[in-house]
């Protein structure tokens, strides 16, 4: 039965993701990452790993998606190009996703407790942090300098560039501007 649930969230995050990718209206493509995230998130906690789905949904789903979202509506991207016909089939992606959701929501709720839950015990922050860091340090500093350039670039381009003015006539310079 989880074999299942697994298999439909995989198959949701991968659409989810797919759609985000070849979606042309930014803001439509951010909600199908954030479907990814949260079915990814999921994925996470049934394979006992709780803390990693909260990061996933508290970090990924939440913080990074809005801050996309603020980056897309400060460069004002928000809208799609204008006098496009509208698609056949827009609603399409849509209900795949739904109905692939609402699968997910019918075998979790119907499952049975075949075996009982394992008793996990909980480890200490210092003992998290330093396996984290130990085991996994290259690819924490990877993460990061990742999200160092995502945050460089969004600045970049959401920074205001001033047009460039024309020379005034007869080559003088306003007044107030001294020569080199």
């Amino acid at each position: 039965m989880e074999q299942s649930i697994f298999y439909i969230l995989a198959a949701l995050a991968l659409i989810g993701t797919l759609l985000a990718v070849f979606e042309k209206h930014p803001v439509h493509a951010i909600l199908y990452l954030v479907t990814s995230l949260f079915a990814v998130a999921v994925i996470f906690y049934l394979l006992m790993a709780p803390l990693v789905a909260a990061f996933e949904v508290i970090l990924y789903a939440g913080a990074i998606m809005v801050l996309f979202l603020f980056v897309i509506m400060m460069l004002d991207l928000g809208h799609p190009e204008k006098g496009l016909a509208p698609q056949r089939y827009e609603w399409l992606p849509a209900l795949v996703l739904v109905s692939i959701s609402i699968a997910a929501l019918v075998i979790v709720i119907s499952r049975q407790a075949a075996s009982p839950v394992p008793s996990l015990q909980a480890l200490p922050l210092r003992q998290i942090a330093a396996r984290l860091f130990q085991e996994h340090g290259l690819a924490v500093e990877l993460v990061s300098m990742q999200l160092l350039f995502a945050l460089v670039g969004a600045l970049y381009l959401g920074k205001r560039r001033e047009p460039s003015l024309p020379a005034p006539e007869g080559g003088r310079k306003p007044e107030g501007e001294d020569s080199p």
